[in-house]
């Protein structure tokens, strides 16, 4: 399975890649099933079960409106969220829905959509099971996963996203990958370029790319310009908006009498990004919505403390894909199968490979940094407070932000040599994940879930 950049990012909404991305698209792709199978026409009834994380978070995750929207043939990508609250709000007092705008059907909330919270499906936590009636007859069953990032699989084995290609520079390992770097006297950005160059023009690819950059830029802007609270009943207030405008005031009054004061603007962009992700927002998965602000907070710095540049930019997506595709492929990016060590740990690892590279690290360097991101994120635990993609983790991707930076800067002072290589962090992060109790994977039944009063 060769992974692309635009699979590993991809512009969405929020506030979860495994709980909303990921139901829609799945909904969409069932939708269509029916549309292939020639069954639109004679379906009367659909009806949807979500197990496992799915069940037991997938209401504070956004996963109602995604399957709805999914139903009526919404992608992730084209759709403004601005428009969900209405359109849902129509299906739910008309009790219809409109299978791919072309069949309209009766739907009930209440009795077609059902949150499972005492199974879970064999393959993953968020799994997920379509039927569709003519009249009480079943005409058509699918079950889906959603593992992660926006990727959908089917008990079949297919994938939704999946570029399906043989690269000339495949890699399904960090020693690997380095050993094809060295071999072809290749950094890690231009081996991936290569790889993109299969698929697409080299034109094209920096185009994309850069499109996922002014995404994640805008979405920095509009989190630190909105105020208010954020939606879901824990009345969490959104704090961008008064950093920016405290950061901004300070850097008038106490110019550079702080030396950390980068920091703060690293933080702000990263809760910048998911307020807006916790508002349902657009956001660009990096690889997981819950994980957003990482890379977004992190580039930004590059950009206006590091004086980069479009090809920097460039440069620093593509070496974050290289390590994002090497967890994919090796271990998971999903909270619910391995806990927030797949989606903070991984966005950290990331983003860490990402500035070593366009900083002028060399490829050992580059492996070096994204070790050490993953190393100290290793047992972190998925626990979010009502299921909300908002306590902790709003404030962990401000966090994951700063350690990925500090991880860069400590592979830049040495020579790339070190004591544990990133296969064998990636394969522990693996095993911590499958030894984690189940109440600290998006369950929202451990941890600080249990133990914050809501309020």
């Amino acid at each position: 399975m060769e992974l692309s950049i635009f699979d590993l990012f991809s512009i969405g909404i929020g506030p979860s890649s495994s709980h909303t991305v990921g139901p829609m698209k799945a909904a969409k792709r069932f939708a269509l099933a029916l549309e292939k199978n020639d069954l639109l026409s004679a379906a009367t009834r659909v009806e949807i079960i979500l197990y496992g994380s799915l069940g037991f978070t997938g209401k504070a995750h956004g996963s109602e409106k995604a399957i709805l929207m999914g139903l009526e043939g919404e992608d992730p990508e084209n759709l403004d969220p601005d428009e969900i609250p209405e359109r849902i709000k129509t299906i739910t007092e008309k009790n219809l829905i409109n299978l791919l705008k072309k069949k309209e059907i009766n739907f009930s909330l209440t009795n077609d959509l059902i949150f499972n919270r005492t199974e879970t499906l064999p393959l993953h936590s968020n799994g997920m099971k379509f039927f569709a009636y003519t009249d009480n007859n079943l005409i058509l069953e699918k079950t889906y996963y959603s593992v992660g990032g926006g990727f959908v699989h089917s008990v079949d084995g297919s994938i939704t996203t999946v570029t399906k290609t043989s690269f000339p520079y495949s890699f399904t390992s960090g020693r690997e990958l380095l050993e094809k770097c060295k071999s072809n006297n290749l950094s890690i950005s231009s081996l991936v370029l290569e790889n993109e160059k299969s698929l697409r023009p080299e034109s094209e690819i920096k185009e994309k790319v850069l499109s996922l950059w002014y995404a994640m830029d805008n979405c920095i802007k509009k989190g630190y310009q909105t105020s208010g609270i954020l939606p879901g009943g824990l009345k969490v207030k959104r704090r961008a908006h008064d950093l920016y405008s405290k950061l901004n005031q300070d850097n008038t009054t106490k110019k550079n009498l702080d030396p950390l004061k980068i920091l703060d603007w690293v933080s702000l962009y990263a809760i910048s990004v998911n307020e807006e992700n916790a508002a349902g927002g657009k956001v660009v998965t990096a690889p997981t919505n819950g994980a957003a602000g990482i890379i977004p907070a992190v580039l930004s710095y590059y950009v206006n403390f590091c004086n980069g540049n479009q090809d920097g930019i460039i440069k620093f997506l593509l070496t974050a894909s290289a390590i994002a595709s090497l967890f994919k492929l090796n271990a998971s990016i999903s909270g619910a199968e391995v806990g927030c060590q797949g989606e903070v740990g991984v966005a950290c690892s990331m983003a860490a490979a990402g500035l070593t590279e366009v900083m002028g690290g060399t490829p050992e360097q580059v492996e070096n940094a994204a070790e050490i991101g993953m190393e100290h994120n290793l047992g972190l635990t998925c626990d979010p407070i009502g299921g909300l993609v908002q306590v902790p983790c709003i404030e962990r991707n401000a966090m994951g932000a700063v350690k990925a930076i500090n991880a860069s800067r400590l592979a830049l002072q040495g020579d790339g040599s070190h004591f544990v290589h990133l296969d064998k962090v990636i394969k522990t992060m693996k095993e911590t994940g499958k030894d984690m109790m189940e109440k600290y994977k998006e369950t929202s039944r451990g941890g600080l879930a249990v133990n914050v009063i809501e309020c």
